[in-house]
Parts: structure tokens; sequence; C-alpha cells
């Protein structure tokens, strides 16, 4: 029944709510909908002209009732006007009419709202841009100009002036001035004798004009730029008890307290018509919303009213004043009309909506008596099938608990089956590196050996803390620790590793002791977390500090580590304690893992911890732990006892963090022919690198290189005979290596190894796709290296005879690489070209080729295995031979077309070299 009653009650209230619904419709059916929203800014509407303009477009608007006009008015402040039209920009305005305060400040924001593609209408003063839609108002110019020529016309072409002007900044006081000035320059005695800014208001130009006492005897006429600043100027003129002035404005506005009235009133002598304009901006509005063609500018026609025409403009305004009052009073029966025609609408549809209703109740009381068993029948279903729902959520969570406890357990479990044969490994090896007579190469690679696997069961133990802390089984067992002395001791951990390296790693404190409730096995992985990171990632001879403060006020300590290292992007801060996150540092890639944990152990101690940095600069985390024990619940709390306060496994944090020993420091390579052939490797990780430099340099010269900017000036500077070349380092990678060497002309017949962790077809087809000879994937196997090294330096042994068996013209077109074919082909061609030329030098060589004569002679030198003048003797004795065989020509000519200085040197080198004078060669080949 219960059922029953809920399911009648939703079905009473559907009707009540269409009902509502439709009377609300009904209600706003014919309520005008609002298409358009204008946002309207006026600077000011203190003065009678402002109100006008604001009362036009308001008229104008009962024209447009799908409009809806959003003023708002600045009272001549310019920031505030400019903060006004962001409103109205927040508002979502179709369009922006503004009447600008001054022209420079409000330029940016008129052009802000331009740019977003909302038309602009600008009325009465422009800008300083032209970014609107359109302007509308009096050409100002011309309004001034016409004012010089009525004064120049009204004084007779003589007489003093005083200039009274709006807004120094405002366009029209600038339009309207030049305008005036231009005006009044035909009339050589009219004087423009002083000019005072106004501010379009009359107190301000009361005051100014009040000021001038000394001129204002000898003044004839006073030109205000609007008819308020004009009877200011007038009322100045009395109190002064000037009477004679001639007094001219500008608006000319109907309406009792406007320019016609003070005109008629003869307090002025006359008035320019200056339109408000507000009636044409909305018509404008209307035009532009609607997609209809605009000019830029929408100018208003004026004219002089002074005792001539002022009563006729008077009668023609009031005539149109009184039709706009009839117009105004007809809308509002037409919207009564309206309000009257709605509500009886309104009353039909409730009538109707009533005997609706009274037919829908006697239909549901029908409906409910038969829906009612079937109803209670339905319940019964739904209550069984959530009782068989909730038994199998009960089963569901056991079995996810058990699969919970079963993670757990296998990664426990799992972490010892790492552990055994981690110490399986270690042991014997701690074992044979005790031995005082082991050779030194053996006991460096044994000592590699034994660094990785500690470096393995630390990265073990990590997971295995990562994932009881993901399960939440880390259980926290805070003792009232001495924190002063508890860092130190870590800090005295990683004293020998500075040392050697030649940082400088202390503890910085004015705490004697601090005593804080901390879990010691949790802290102490805390902060060898973090003081071993500052050690990866700080540079020899830097340094590292431990900081430790109290705040007394928030009752904290504070711990700092900060360090001179690489620093941080603001992209790796975001994201670095992010799990399993690896910045770009292909130098000291980690598991991910370490900060993560630091953040959960200290969040374990309901603590917080943040990093500070910069790329370049440094690093600094900074550990909040709160002081006392009272934030840890009772099994939070562990017994008071005397604790180690480092662990027995520190090793594991610092086993990584000294560099690899041995490393030989490169010099040039000057080589004989019976030289070994020299090796480049390129290799950022520094173990591997000194295991290939321990098994390579007995058979080859080895040259290091810790990234692909260092490798490839190494190149350059040494030329090699073979470069092994890891894909992944950090600034230059592998392949982009392996693409420039091939690329350039110089090192293009270099043989390049790729050595990666990339094992996939799609990698090793990246890497053949730059010019690599070779593709070796990491595990490798160093015999199938060394092979690859013997066989790709045989086959650019067997180029090089190749190329030398014959004299440099008949070079033929075959060889290991076309860049080498090529450079040797050119080589050849500038030899031969100045065979004759005594000379000829390596230099001009050089020039032709565009190459240096280092990289000259170790080009020829690794394509050719012979120096370069050894080779131009070789091709001039050879072109020698041919003539001598081939040719008449004499001993001396044939010298001089060989490029000898003379017969007698031809002949000694002849005969050195090949055993015979020219002329018994001549004779045994004829």
């Amino acid at each position: 029944m219960k059922l029953l009653a809920l399911h009648t009650k939703n079905i009473f209230w559907l009707p009540v709510i269409i009902i509502v619904c439709f009377l609300f419709q009904s209600c706003n059916s014919n309520n005008n909908q609002k298409k358009f929203r204008i946002g309207f800014s006026q600077c000011g509407d203190a003065d009678f002209w402002r109100k006008s303009m604001l009362g036009e477009m308001k008229r104008e608007l009962a024209f447009h009732p799908e409009m809806e006009l959003i003023y708002k008015q600045a009272d001549d402040n310019s920031p505030k006007q400019v903060q006004q039209v962001k409103e109205l920009l927040n508002d979502k305005i179709d369009l922006l009419i503004i009447s600008p305060n001054e022209a420079k400040p409000l330029t940016p924001v008129v052009e802000e709202v331009f740019n977003k593609g909302i038309p602009v209408i600008v009325v009465d003063r422009k800008i300083a841009s032209s970014l609107y839609s359109n302007f509308i108002g009096a050409d100002n110019y011309q309004l001034g100009k016409m004012a010089g020529e009525y004064v120049g016309s009204l004084l007779h072409g003589k007489g003093n002036i005083i200039e009274v002007a709006g807004l120094p900044e405002s366009s029209p006081a600038i339009e309207r001035d030049r305008g005036f000035r231009d005006g009044i320059l035909p009339f050589n005695n009219l004087k423009l004798i002083q000019r005072v800014n106004g501010n379009w208001v009359k107190p301000k130009a009361q005051t100014e004009v009040g000021s001038l006492k000394d001129k204002l005897p000898e003044t004839n006429l006073i030109f205000a730029h609007n008819d308020v600043m004009a009877l200011g100027a007038y009322e100045a003129c009395k109190d002064a008890g000037v009477d004679n002035v001639k007094i001219i404005g500008v608006d000319a506005l109907p309406g009792k307290g406007a320019g016609m009235e003070f005109v008629d009133d003869k307090i002025l002598t006359a008035s320019l018509l200056y339109p408000t304009g507000g009636a044409e901006a909305i018509r404008n509005a209307a035009k532009i919303l609607n997609g209809q063609s605009l000019g830029k500018e929408t100018l208003l026609q004026t004219l002089v009213v002074d005792s001539s025409n002022v009563r006729l403009m008077k009668l023609q305004s009031d005539k149109i004043l009184n039709q706009q009052e009839d117009i105004e009073k007809q809308q509002e029966m037409i919207v009564e009309q309206k309000r009257i025609y709605n509500t009886q609408t309104s009353f039909v549809y409730v009538l109707t909506c009533m005997l609706g209703l009274v037919i829908f109740f006697a239909v549901l009381l029908w409906y409910s008596r038969n829906a009612n068993k079937k109803i209670n029948t339905k319940l019964a279903h739904q209550n069984e099938e959530i009782s068989r729902q909730k038994e199998q959520l009960i089963e569901m969570s056991a079995k996810a608990e058990a699969a919970h406890e079963a993670k757990l357990n296998f990664f426990t479990k799992i972490s010892h089956e790492f552990r055994t044969p981690l110490t399986l490994i270690t042991g014997p090896i701690d074992e044979v590196l005790e031995n005082p007579k082991l050779q030194t190469q053996t006991r460096q690679q044994l000592s590699l050996v034994r660094k990785n696997a500690t470096r393995l069961l630390k990265l073990v133990n990590q997971l295995i803390d990562f994932r009881k802390i993901e399960f939440n089984k880390m259980k926290i067992k805070a003792t009232e620790t001495d924190l002063v002395g508890f860092s130190n001791e870590i800090v005295q951990a990683f004293q020998d590793i500075a040392r050697k390296r030649n940082i400088d790693c202390r503890l910085l404190t004015k705490e004697r002791q601090l005593l804080v409730w901390i879990d010691t096995t949790m802290m102490d992985k805390v902060l060898f977390n973090l003081l071993s990171n500052a050690f990866k990632f700080t540079h020899d001879n830097g340094s590292i500090s431990l900081s430790i403060e109290k705040n007394s006020d928030t009752n904290q300590a504070i711990l700092t580590v900060q360090d001179t290292g690489i620093g941080m992007t603001p992209e790796e801060q975001v994201h670095s304690f992010d799990a399993f996150y690896q910045g770009d540092y292909e130098s000291h890639k980690g598991s991910g893992l370490g900060l993560v944990l630091t953040k959960e152990l200290i969040e374990l101690h309901h603590g917080s911890i943040n990093v500070q940095s910069k790329k370049g600069k440094g690093t600094t985390f900074t550990v909040v732990l709160p002081l006392g024990n009272t934030h840890f619940s009772t099994d939070e709390i562990g017994e008071d006892e005397t604790a180690m306060f480092v662990d027995k496994d520190n090793n594991l944090f610092t086993a990584d963090l000294l560099p690899a020993q041995d490393v030989v420091e490169d010099k040039p390579i000057e080589k004989n022919d019976g030289d070994r052939a020299t090796v480049l490797i390129v290799e950022d990780n520094p173990e591997l690198r000194q295991f290939l430099h321990s098994q390579l340099s007995a058979k080859y010269e080895i040259i290091e290189a810790e990234n692909g900017i260092a490798g490839l000036q190494k190149t350059f500077d040494n030329m090699p005979d073979i470069i092994i070349c890891d894909v992944m380092m950090p600034g230059k990678d592998g392949l982009t290596l392996t693409r420039q060497v091939k690329s350039d002309i110089r090192t293009a017949h270099i043989p390049v190894i790729l050595l990666t962790a990339k094992a996939t077809a799609e990698q090793q087809a990246e890497g053949f796709k730059n010019n690599a000879d070779a593709y070796i994937t990491k595990p490798f196997n160093f015999q199938i290296l060394n092979q690859t090294l013997s066989s790709l330096l045989s086959n650019r042994n067997k180029l090089k005879d190749h190329f030398t068996t014959e004299i440099p013209a008949e070079i033929r077109s075959q060889g290991n690489k076309k860049s080498d074919r090529k450079f040797l082909a050119d080589f050849a061609s500038v030899v031969e070209n100045n065979i004759s030329n005594d000379q000829f030098v390596i230099e001009d060589i050089c020039k032709e080729m565009g190459i240096s004569k280092v990289q000259l002679y170790r080009k020829v030198k690794a394509l050719l295995n012979t120096n370069i003048n050894e080779y131009i003797l070789t091709a001039r004795l050879q072109k020698a031979k041919y003539y001598l065989q081939h040719e008449n020509l004499t001993i001396a000519e044939v010298s001089y077309k060989t490029g000898f200085s003379s017969p007698a040197y031809f002949s000694t080198v002849f005969k050195s070299k090949l055993g015979v004078t020219p002329n018994a060669f001549r004779s045994a080949g004829n």
C-alpha cells in the first residue's frame, strides 16, 4: 500500500507540474523575447545633453522590442568607464555603444571588445584607433571651424576671444579646438588671448573663466565647447561685472535649461546645434545586428542657432517632443492591453486545466486500484533480487579481501625470493673482493657486479614498501627521538662520498636537541632518499645541506634538504611525487618510486613535503613534521627504546652515488701507420662505458664521450676509426649523432655501431634509416660486439686498399659509402687539375673542397692510408710515366707538365721512387 501511495503521489504531482509549466508558458507566451543585448557605456550623465542622448535611445528602443539595453555611466571617470566596459563584456553583450570620456585611456578596452568579434558603435567622442564598427557624431572639426567663421562674421573680423575647451584628451575637445583655430585664421585681427579647460562641466568652466578677471574687460567673445560650460562662463562674467561679452556654446538642445532656451533668453549669443545621436545609435545597432551594411561613420548635421532662428527651432523641437510623448502614451496603452489580454488568456487556461484535472483524477482512481496488485507483486520480486545482490556483494567483498591479502603476500614472498639470490650474489663477491691479491681489472668488474646487485635490492625494497603503503599495510610506530642527532648520523653516512666528490655536505641547525615523535625506520628511508637524490643530481664540487629548525608558532619541525644540482623544470616539479614518473634525466634514470615512497612515509607521520626548484640552480625539499604525539593514534605510538638511528642497509642508497672509477681522460690521438684502430665509445652510463673501455682497450685505442653532444665534438676532433654509440642519451640521442656523422663529408666514412635496449624491428629499422652500420641490442654478447668491430674495420681497410691500388685519375666508383666515393673523386679531380702547377699546395685543395687542413689530413689518411703530399707526388709520377711512354716530349717538358720546378729535381725524385732515371724508363718502355 505504501508503494501504491508513493506511486499515486508521484502521478499526482506529474499533472500539477505539467499544468504549472503550461500556465507559466501561457503567461510568457506573449512576452517579447529579447534577442539582442546592447551595452551602453556613457562617460557621465550629469549634464542635460547626456540625459537627452539616453532619452533618445530609450524612445528609439520602443520601435525595437527585440533589443535589451544595459546602461552604465562613469561620472566622467576614465578608469571607472574602462571597468564598466569590462563588466558589460562579461554580461555577454551582442553590441557595445560607447561615448568615451577620453580617447587614449578608453582605446585599449574598446579594441579588446572589437577584437573579440563584438561590434562597437562610438558616439560623440572618438577613440585613438580605428578598431570600431561605426562612429556617430557631428564632424567636430567642421563644427569648430563653423564656430570660428561665425565668430569672425559676428565680430566683423576684429576682437579678442577666450576659448573654454572640454577634457584635454577627449577627441571632441581636440577637434573643435583645431577647427575653431582654422576658422578664425583668415581674420587677422581676431586674437585668441586665452584657452582654458572646463572639462565639459559648469563649475570648472566658471572657475577657470573667473580666474581671468584681468582679461575679461578686454574680451569681446567667449567660445565654449558646450552650452553647460558657456553658462558657467556667463555666470563668471556676471560675477566679474562684465556684461558686454558675447558667449557662444555648442549643443543647442531643446527643452528647459538647455541651449536653445539660453539663446532665446539672451544668455548666450548663439549655440551650434550638436545632435546627441542617441536615436541614430539604436538605428545603426539594429542594422549591424541584422547584418545590414553600414558605413564607418555616420555624420550628424549641425547649424548655428542664434536670435534669428531660435524661435523657429524651439517650435519645431517642442512639436517633436509632444509627438514623442503621445507615442510613449500609446505604447503604454498597448502594453496595458497586452497585459489584460494575457491575464484573460491565463484565466481561460486555468479553467481548462482544472477541468483536465477533474478528468485526470477520475482516471487515476481507476488506475490506482488496478495497479495496486501489480505493484505488490513487483515489489516482492524486487525484494528477492535485492537480497540476492546483497549476498553477492558480501561474497565479492570477501574475494576482494582475499585477493588483496594474496597480492600483499605475493610481493612479500617474492621480495624474499629476490633477496635470496641477491644475497648469494653479493656474499661471494664480497668475500672475493676482500682478497688483497685480486687483479685490478677483476676487482673493478666484481665491484661493478656488487654495485648493480645492491641497486637491484634497493629497487625491490622500494617496490615492496610502495605496495605495503598502497594496501594500507605499512604501520607506523612512532617513538620520541632527537631529530638533530638522528639527522646527523645520516649526514655522516654520506661524508665519505662527499669527500671523494668534493661536495660540501653538512647539517645546519641552531637547535642542540629537538625531540620529535617519528618512526625511525621510516624517517631513515625518507632522509636517505632525499640526500641520495641530492647527491645523484649534484655535480662534483657542489654543495648539499640538511637544515633543521623549530617553528614555535605552528609547533612544527622543519627539515630542508637543499642542493646546487641541475634542478627541475616547472613540469617536472608538478609530477615529482607521481608514481613511476621520470623526468628528462637520461643519465640519472631511477625507478620513479623514491619520492613517492618518501611522500607517503611523511604523510604517515601526519606531515607534508614540497619541492622548489629552478633549472640549473638547484632543488630544495622541505619536510614539515608536527611536534608532540597528539596527532598519532594509540596504535601508531611504539614503545620507547633506544634504536639504531641509521639503517644497516644504508649502503643501498649510497651504492650508486660514486662516479665510475678509472675513467680515462681523452686526448686527441696522433696515429702513425702502425697504430691500432681508434674506437669512440659514446655512452651516458659511466659503468657500461668503463666496462667497454676495459674490454676493448687491449686491442684498440679508446676515446670516451658521456653524451651525444660530446660524442660529436670528439668525432670531429679525433676522427676515430669506428664509433660505438648508445641510442638514448641526454642532449643529443644516438640516432641524431649517427645522422650528423653520416651526412658530413668529413666523417661519413666512419662506421657507427648502435648499442641500445630498443629491440623492436621498427626501432632497428629507424637506426638503419640513419645509416648506422650495425645495431646491437642490450643485453649483448661481447663476442658479437667484438666481431662486429673487427668486420667493419676490415671492410674499411679493404676500401682503403681499393682506392690506393691505382693512380687517382683511375679511381673507380666502387666503395663502401657513396659520400666516401664522392670525396675521393673530388679530391682526385682537384689534384689532377693542378698536376702541372709547381706552386700547388695543400691549402689550395682545402680552399677548393671547403674543408679544413686538419680534417683533410684525417680524411685522406682514413680512406687512403697515406698522407696528402705523398699522394700528390705519386700522382705526378704516374702522370710523368704516361708522358714518357706515350708522348714525344723532352725530359724538361715532362718535368714542367707534371709540376716539378726543374728537370734535375724531377730526375732525382723519379729515380728515388722508381729506381731508374726518366731516360732509362723511356728506353725500357719503348
